[in-house]
C-alpha cells in the first residue's frame, strides 16, 4: 500500500467514525417523528377491528411502547451485535431483505452508471471538439434539458414511447409475468432492465456533459494543445486523444461522487417500473412506517455513498499525480 493511499484511507475512516453516529441519531430521530402510525399501517383496513388491548400488545411486541431514547439505545445495541432488526412490511429480518433486494438495485445502478458515464463523457468531448458550431449548441441544449427534466417525466415518456407506442420493451418488473427473476433467462432479464436503466442514467448525465466539455475546452486552450494545433493536429484528434486523458480523471471523480444521486434516483425508477430492489422496498417501508427497514436501508445507503466518495478520491489521485503529491 502506497503512502498516499494509506493516509487517505485513515483520513476517511476517521471521518466515517464521527459521521456514522451522527447519521444514526439523525435517522432514528426522523423516523421516530414520522406522522405515520406503524400499527395502523400494519393492520390496514382492519383498523376498526383492532381494540386498545390488541394495539398495546402489538406495540409491546415491536418495542414501540418504550420511550424513544430507550428504543434508540436498544437499536444501537442490536446494531453492535450485527442485528438490524425485523421488517414489519416483509415479516423478515432486515438483513435478509437487504440481501435479497440489493442485487437487483446494484445491477440497475451499475448499468445506469456505465450508460450515463459513457454518454456524458462522449457528448461532452464531442461538444468541445465542435465548439461554437451547431453540434456544440445542440449538445449543450440537450444537457440543460436533461438536467431540468424530472425523473418521473422521463420514465413516463419512455414507457409511452417504447412500451405503449412501439411495443418494443416491457414497462414493468424484472421478468415476464408468471416468472421470477431467477426463472427468467438472461435475455428476458436484460430486456426488462433497459427502460429502468435508461431512466436512471438521466441522473448526472447533463452535468457530466457540461463538465467534460469544460475540461476538454480548457485543454484546447492550453499551450500544449496550441503547440500541437500549430503543427497540424485537428481539434477532433486533440480532444479524443490527449484531451480524453485530460478529462477522464475529473469526469470519473465527479461521476463517482454522484453515487448518492443515483441511489436517490433508483427509488423513483424502481417504483415506476416495479423493479424489485431496495428503492421499491424503501417506498413500501415509508408507507408502512417500517422503522427497522428504513433505518437498515438508510445505513446501507450511507455506506455505499461513503464508498463512492472514497472511490472518487482514489480515482482522482490515480489519474492525476499532482493530487498525490499535494
Amino acid at each position: 500500500m502506497t503512502g498516499w493511499l494509506g493516509r487517505l484511507l485513515v483520513e476517511r475512516l476517521i471521518r466515517l467514525a464521527w459521521l456514522l453516529p451522527l447519521a444514526m441519531a439523525g435517522l432514528f430521530t426522523l423516523v421516530s417523528l414520522a406522522p405515520v402510525d406503524p400499527i395502523t399501517a400494519y393492520v390496514g383496513a382492519r383498523v376498526a377491528d383492532v381494540g386498545p388491548d390488541q394495539r398495546a400488545a402489538i406495540a409491546q411486541a415491536w418495542g414501540l411502547d418504550a420511550p424513544a431514547p430507550e428504543r434508540f439505545a436498544l437499536w444501537l445495541g442490536h446494531i453492535a451485535r450485527g442485528d438490524l432488526g425485523s421488517s414489519i412490511t416483509f415479516n423478515a429480518p432486515v438483513a435478509e431483505v437487504l440481501a435479497d433486494r440489493a442485487g437487483a438495485s446494484l445491477t440497475l445502478i451499475a448499468l445506469a452508471f456505465v450508460i450515463s458515464f459513457a454518454v456524458g463523457l462522449g457528448l461532452g468531448l464531442t461538444a468541445a471538439a465542435t465548439r461554437g458550431r451547431w453540434p456544440d449548441r445542440a449538445i449543450r441544449g440537450f444537457a440543460v434539458v436533461l438536467t431540468a427534466s424530472p425523473g418521473f417525466w422521463v420514465a413516463l415518456l419512455l414507457i409511452a414511447l417504447f412500451a405503449v407506442g412501439l411495443g418494443w420493451l416491457p414497462s414493468c418488473c424484472a421478468a415476464p409475468p408468471g416468472l421470477t427473476a431467477d426463472e427468467a433467462d438472461l435475455a428476458a432479464r436484460l430486456n426488462h432492465l433497459i427502460l429502468p436503466a435508461a431512466t436512471l442514467s438521466v441522473v448526472g448525465t447533463g452535468p457530466l456533459i457540461l463538465h467534460s466539455r469544460a475540461r476538454a475546452a480548457a485543454f484546447l486552450e492550453s499551450p500544449a494543445a496550441r503547440h500541437l494545433a500549430a503543427h497540424g493536429a485537428r481539434p477532433g484528434w486533440l480532444v479524443w486523444r490527449p484531451g480524453l486523458r485530460h478529462a477522464l480523471g475529473p469526469a470519473l471523480a465527479v461521476h463517482l461522487a454522484g453515487t448518492g444521486e443515483l441511489i436517490g434516483g433508483s427509488v423513483l425508477a424502481e417504483t415506476v417500473f416495479a423493479w424489485p430492489g431496495l428503492g421499491q422496498a424503501t417506498v413500501r417501508a415509508a408507507l408502512g412506517a417500517d422503522a427497522p427497514l428504513l433505518l437498515g436501508i438508510a445505513l446501507a445507503t450511507l455506506v455505499v455513498v461513503f464508498l463512492g466518495n472514497l472511490a472518487a478520491d482514489i480515482a482522482a489521485r490515480l489519474l492525476d499525480p499532482r493530487l498525490r503529491q499535494a
